[in-house]
C-alpha cells in the first residue's frame, strides 16, 4: 500500500540538510571559477573538487578530493557525492 506524500520544494530540500549535510562535485575549474567569486584566479582548463553545502552555497576548492572530505568533517558535515 501507498501513501500521498507531499512535494518537498528545493528551498525545503536545501534547508532539511543545512549545517549536517554538503556536498562534493568533480569540476572544471571554469565552472569553479563561475560559482566561487573569490575564484579568479584559478587556471583554466583543470578538474577540482568542490564543496558546498546543502543549499549550494560553495565552501572549499582542492585538486585533491581528500582534502575537502577532511574540510567537510573538520566542519561537522556530512559530505555526500553528486553526479
Amino acid at each position: 500500500m501507498t501513501t500521498p506524500s507531499t512535494p518537498v520544494s528545493p528551498t525545503d530540500l536545501a534547508a532539511i540538510g543545512e549545517g549536517h549535510l554538503a556536498y562534493l562535485r568533480l569540476m572544471s575549474s571554469d565552472d569553479i571559477r563561475a560559482r566561487f567569486p573569490a575564484a579568479k584566479s584559478i587556471q583554466p582548463g583543470l578538474n577540482l573538487w568542490a564543496l558546498f553545502s546543502a543549499d549550494g552555497t560553495p565552501l572549499a576548492v582542492s585538486d585533491d578530493r581528500g582534502s575537502i572530505l577532511a574540510s567537510a568533517t573538520e566542519n561537522e558535515l556530512l559530505a555526500v557525492s553528486t553526479h
